[in-house]
């Protein structure tokens, strides 16, 4: 069952043969714009690259996410997904065109996630040029919709509506090389916003600050008392508003995202500051609204998982040294739906979520040797029952 684990470690090797072939896709499909909710002109190319590579059938899915599907020698195994978001964080107007040299790729989006689309557009060749054939059916899928606002929808669709049992998933990220998600935190990713009307609201020498009223929200945000287990934190991530220096700020928006391994406390902290905006709503005679944007359940896989632990032998004999830590990406999907899966990264890289964003070109044959090494590992039954 583990003889694939033999021939690992020439799997790099014999991938730099179709180099230029894996970073093609990459670059071709990365000079895409692809923002959240505008992701067709991607989905159809990634599709069309699946077709070129010879699949065996190609289709989209009731939610428009391009899959490409590689039958195996069993048809009565469960399939084994593959998957990478299509949709990247960076506006269609932006300059998208990738400086590639020797050993560097550089471009919006290309860490999230061009390279891992690239590299899933590839498989089909990669698997051909390495002479592998697999019992289960490869599901190859580009999901859309699922950074931000996006809230998973395009993974949430394809998992519910998925016609037979999944035998288990890789969700593939560009980076960073060693990562072995396993566990996904529960999520919660909120935006406040206040807005002050031009009339005033109660009688103020000066009229309030729309960032200074954000400021005060935050600092209450700070003083709730968070427990050391169930472990659980807000992130203050963003914050936003004003026209101009000398012009008091009428709106501003602060995003945040309370995060947990118990939903409970997800919840506890929500309603939290949820009373926290309303107080300060009345106190400042503000207009206060707190939206809720995206939201995962915790779950998880054990480290003694038969998944967990095939994957990282995988990673040990690539010499990848393993880095556990959550993800709320696709993999959390999948195991609230009680679906073995892990996040890989494919390569290491600098600016992750900048327009400059770098990722290194070797690194990414050892990272999409594991891929292949996991795909093989959940083949040969170590995610069966």
């Amino acid at each position: 069952m583990t003889a694939y684990l033999d021939q690992l470690g020439a799997c790099p090797d014999k991938l730099h043969a179709i180099r230029e072939t894996i970073i093609a896709n990459i670059v071709f499909l990365g000079q895409i714009p692809a923002p959240t909710f505008h992701e067709k002109k991607r989905a159809i190319k990634f599709l069309d690259r699946l077709v070129e590579s010879e699949v065996d059938e190609c289709t989209t899915d009731g939610y428009q996410n391009p899959i490409g599907i590689i039958r195996g020698r069993d048809s009565n195994r469960d399939p084994i997904i593959v998957v990478a978001h299509l949709d990247t964080a960076f506006k269609k107007d932006l300059d998208h065109n990738f400086i590639l040299t020797e050993n560097m790729i550089q471009g919006p989006g290309v860490l999230d996630n061009s390279v891992g689309v690239g590299a899933i557009a590839t498989l089909p060749i990669i698997f051909k040029h390495l002479g592998l054939q697999f019992d289960s059916d490869i599901i190859l899928a580009g999901v859309i919709q699922s950074l931000g606002r996006g809230n998973l929808r395009g993974i949430r669709h394809l998992v519910k509506t998925w016609p037979s049992k999944i035998r288990a998933a890789i969700c593939i990220e560009g980076g960073e090389l060693g990562r072995l998600n396993y566990y996904s935190d529960g999520m919660t990713r909120c935006e406040i916003k206040c807005k002050i009307s031009e009339q005033g609201g109660l009688e103020h020498r000066f009229r309030p600050n729309a960032i200074l009223v954000l400021h005060e929200v935050i600092n209450q945000i700070l003083e709730i008392r968070l427990p050391q287990k169930p472990r659980s934190r807000v992130i203050i991530g963003k914050i936003e508003g004003g026209h101009k220096h000398g012009m008091i700020a009428y709106e501003a928006t602060l995003g945040l995202e309370i995060q947990s391994d118990a939903d409970r406390m997800v919840k506890a902290l929500f309603h939290d500051i949820k009373d926290i905006v309303t107080g300060i709503g009345h106190e400042f005679g503000v207009a206060m609204e707190l939206n809720t944007i995206s939201n995962v359940s915790a779950a998880r896989l054990k480290y003694n998982h038969p998944l967990v632990k095939a994957t990282g032998e995988v990673m040990r004999r690539l010499d990848i040294p393993i880095v556990g830590e959550p993800s709320e990406s696709e993999l959390s999907i999948f195991l609230s739906k009680k679906i073995p899966a892990v996040t890989l990264g494919l390569t290491r890289g600098e600016n992750y979520h900048q327009p400059n964003s770098k990722m290194e070109i070797e690194p990414m044959f050892k990272g999409i040797a594991q891929v292949i090494g996991t795909i093989q590992a959940i083949d040969s039954g170590v995610c069966d029952e």
